[in-house]
């Protein structure tokens, strides 16, 4: 069993995280009530290749340096000033690659649009850059109350700035004002109160720990970005920025079951896994009981919105949306199996077994590739909602196999 101070932390990380979750999701629900109605699928789908380019970008350069600060048995200061360095320059180089690659991206997109919101975007990873890597404290020590507060915060200004310039510009640009406006609120408050505070210095020892260890967590990424966004990439090239639009708010709401179920546990869960690592029993008490609960709630929220999903649409984003609606069907099934499966990250991030994490993904990845195109061609957006869920469905023997191996044969030794 868990340990009564852990089960407690469990219990409380859980209930401040999953508060958060909700009053963000009740702030998510306005932005998309007020945007649906202002903005059209097109505009959208311009939002939506900016995000793409974006996340993308910082996938390929991602260190996992916060996965590596949570994981370690030391305390963070001595990595903090490495880990700001990195952070700096990472920010500055994707800045540079979207201002240099947004001509060329507009063309692949056909959305010779998207060059003015691209410039924008790169605004984001600069100002990102800067940001204390401090803040990671809060989940390291479990301190889920202060992450609530600090993420609140964050998450109502982006989402109060983007809500009153759209209404008063109908400009997609107020989504991007509204992530600066965020980012620069994180950078700001990550100075003010989170201590210790970085210093521009780099310690050879630490930042070669820091490459070594995140080479997995940073292949992970790069799978994991293409497998959830191979196929918004070939909707949006083979059929066009208002399908793109559809499919990306179909995903969206496919997948509360991970977001708003899977994400809150797992960020409570992992450091709490990485703090008792090396107690086998107390390990798999943990993963089978946190398992168990996702499985229970995802499932009730997939049938929700398996069963009543034209209603939703009506009632979130108007009639103009209901086109969401037979592809929502496909990925909720997605969704859920995802938000249930997923949570094995967690276990194999908490022991340290990031090529777990990048060899389950890699699966994920591979399946999409192969049918995306094929399947897009043949049916539509609906077809690039099969492609995701096959995707998944054959990933999950992957990631029981791995399951299995940790809980049974105890392998939790560290690379």
């Amino acid at each position: 069993m868990w340990s009564m101070g852990y089960s407690g932390s469990v219990i409380k990380g859980t209930s401040w995280m999953s508060g958060f979750r909700m009053f963000s999701r009740i702030i998510s629900l306005i932005k998309i009530a007020v945007f649906a109605r202002i903005l059209t699928p097109s505009q959208f789908g311009i939002f939506g290749i900016a995000t793409l380019v974006l996340a993308l970008l910082e996938i390929l350069t991602e260190t996992g340096v916060n996965i590596i600060l949570i994981q370690s048995k030391n305390e963070i200061d001595k990595y903090v000033n490495s880990a700001w360095v990195v952070s700096i320059i990472r920010g500055i180089f994707i800045s540079l690659c979207i201002v240099l690659l947004a001509s060329s991206i507009g063309s692949f997109f056909n959305a010779p649009n998207a060059f003015g919101i691209l410039l924008l975007i790169s605004l984001v990873p600069f100002i990102r850059g800067f940001i204390n890597p401090s803040e990671v404290a809060f989940q390291k020590d479990l301190k889920f109350n202060y992450e609530f507060w600090f993420r609140s915060s964050i998450f109502v200004f982006d989402g109060t700035t983007s809500i009153i310039l759209v209404i008063l510009t109908h400009s997609v640009y107020s989504l991007i004002w509204g992530l600066i406006a965020g980012a620069l609120l994180e950078l700001l408050i990550s100075f003010i109160l989170i201590k210790p505070l970085p210093r521009f210095h780099i310690h050879k020892d630490y930042l070669k720990e820091i490459f070594h260890k995140g080479k997995w967590i940073t292949a992970y990424g790069v799978f994991s970005y293409i497998a959830e966004n191979g196929d918004n990439l070939v909707v949006g090239k083979v059929i066009g920025t208002s399908a793109l639009g559809i499919y990306e708010m179909a995903y969206n709401i496919s997948t509360l079951p991970i977001s708003e179920v899977t994400d809150v546990i797992s960020k409570v869960v992992f450091p709490v896994y990485a703090k008792i690592s090396e107690d086998a029993r107390r390990l798999k008490s943990a993963f089978i009981k946190s398992t168990l609960a996702i499985t229970v709630l995802v499932a009730a929220l997939g049938s929700i919105l398996l069963l009543f999903p034209s209603q939703i649409i009506t009632i979130i984003l108007g009639d103009k949306w209901l086109s969401v609606v037979p592809v929502l069907r496909v990925l909720v099934a997605y969704g859920v199996l995802r938000a249930i499966s997923g949570s094995a990250s967690a276990l194999f991030l908490g022991v340290e077994k990031q090529k777990y994490v990048t060899n389950m993904t890699f699966v994920r990845f591979a399946g999409l590739a192969v049918t995306i195109y094929p399947l897009v061609k043949t049916f539509g957006i609906i077809g690039a909602g099969y492609s995701a869920l096959i995707s998944v469905i054959i990933e999950t023997p992957v990631i029981i196999f791995y399951v299995w191996k940790i809980l049974k044969f105890n392998d939790i030794r560290k690379y």
